[in-house]
């Protein structure tokens, strides 16, 4: 407690090294702990052929070096973990690998935090009189319970631990999530030759282009992403899943459920239950394909507007059949169940997505949902702060091309904090 370090920074993905830049660019000591490797979520939670899903030029923090050729091409995911690697030595940035933070406490009476790590196999307590949680908000695996039902001879994983289809077993394949993971574990599967069968949710969509333009540059222009959470009225819109769009090839693609079917995957209705040999499913499957070409159609509107309301020139864009609605819904299934042996369905990928672990927070900072509760990052206790979470300040938040103007936010705020104390 003596010699408490200014700043202790958990997570070292691109939110936790991008505070660690402006930490660093104000002469701020710190250490960024990271239980794996930098960027370890890029590399071991994403399939072989998982691409960014921006493209190379909105990927880049402050002051990186360019690691690629193209920048309107689409990166690997590991590629991409291997430039953050580069940009912490490129800036020689404090950062302690396979060091997992264990808890974090406080000693309010000397007003320091002390957070227990494991590093190399031991233990060890850091002092810090500020913290900032970059760990993310989706860190642990979420699986429905149901997928317990399942027999033990149906090969069952998670997308974080997919990474093609050779660790299948032969025979036909469940997907379940239609979020921008289960269409594109979808697509690698169909690439590879197997016969899927795809679970589906409530989704919307985007083209990958349109007008001539890359849909993310669009969406920057029009200030899509620069809404801010306290001009949300409807607060449904915060737990709104990111829409379907794939990096994959030279420029990216549109995914859509038709485009699927197209391909020979069966489109089914959200998965609720399942016994031994099968799985069940509600007859929603029209409502989500229509549910997402209605999406596209209103983000398309949305930049048609803001071309009029500007006098700007119309550009005329090339015809994407991927993204031509499918008015009636014909590409959806309406079976109710699914019998495993009957269908020759050998394994199951649950691309359900993660839930928030912030059980190593021995503060009073979480709500009944267990998650952080804050304002623009700055949580309720003294001295802590959050970074990476979905709308932390604006609908960006959670994005890589959000990430720095979250980060200087809440660098200035302890840059505040240390004037005042």
């Amino acid at each position: 407690m003596n010699h408490p370090v200014d700043v202790i920074v958990v997570g070292a993905g691109h939110a936790g090294l991008c505070v660690s830049y402006y930490l660093a660019k104000h002469e701020i000591g710190h250490i960024v702990f990271e239980q794996g490797r930098i960027g370890e979520t890029w590399r071991s939670q994403r399939w072989d052929s998982f691409k960014m899903n921006s493209a190379n030029k909105l990927n880049l923090l402050p002051e990186q070096a360019v690691y690629f050729d193209d920048p309107d091409a689409f990166v690997f995911a590991n590629e991409f973990a291997s430039s953050l690697k580069n940009y912490s030595k490129q800036l020689s940035l404090p950062v302690k690998e396979y060091c997992k933070v264990l808890d974090i406490t406080k000693d309010e009476k000397e007003n320091i935090f002390l957070v227990n790590v494991s590093e190399v196999g031991e233990e060890r307590t850091y002092c810090s009189r500020q913290v900032v949680v970059a760990s993310g908000g989706q860190n642990k695996i979420h699986v429905p319970t149901f997928a317990e039902n399942i027999s033990k001879s149906i090969l069952q994983l998670h997308t974080s631990e997919y990474k093609n289809s050779n660790q299948l077993s032969q025979g036909d394949v469940l997907v379940v999530g239609s979020a921008q993971s289960g269409i594109q574990v979808a697509e690698d599967l169909v690439r590879a030759g197997k016969k899927v069968f795809l679970s589906t949710s409530k989704v919307g969509r985007i083209p990958r282009s349109y007008r001539g333009m890359d849909i993310f540059d669009w969406l920057l222009q029009i200030g899509f992403y620069d809404v801010y959470t306290e001009d949300i009225i409807d607060v449904s819109l915060l737990k709104t899943k990111n829409p379907q769009v794939s990096g994959f090839g030279d420029r990216g693609k549109t995914s859509s459920l038709q485009s699927l079917a197209r391909s020979g995957v069966v489109i089914l209705g959200r998965a609720e239950s399942a016994d031994l040999k099968r799985i069940f499913f509600q007859r929603n499957a029209a409502l989500h394909v229509r549910y997402a070409d209605e999406y596209s159609q209103k983000v398309k509107g949305m930049i048609d507007e803001h071309i009029r309301a500007n006098s700007q020139p119309i550009p005329v864009g090339e015809i994407d059949p991927d993204d031509i609605p499918d008015e009636h819904a014909d590409c959806a299934s309406d079976l109710a169940e699914i019998n495993f042996d009957d269908n020759n369905i050998k394994s199951i990928i649950w691309t359900t997505g993660f839930v928030s672990d912030f059980s190593y927070l021995k503060l009073p900072v979480l709500n009944e949902d267990k998650m952080p509760r804050h304002r623009h990052g700055i949580s309720e206790v003294k001295g802590l702060y959050f970074i990476g979470l979905s709308w932390l300040r604006k609908r960006k938040s959670p994005i890589i091309l959000g990430i720095s103007e979250d980060a200087e936010f809440i660098v200035d705020q302890i840059l505040e904090s240390g004037r005042r104390s």
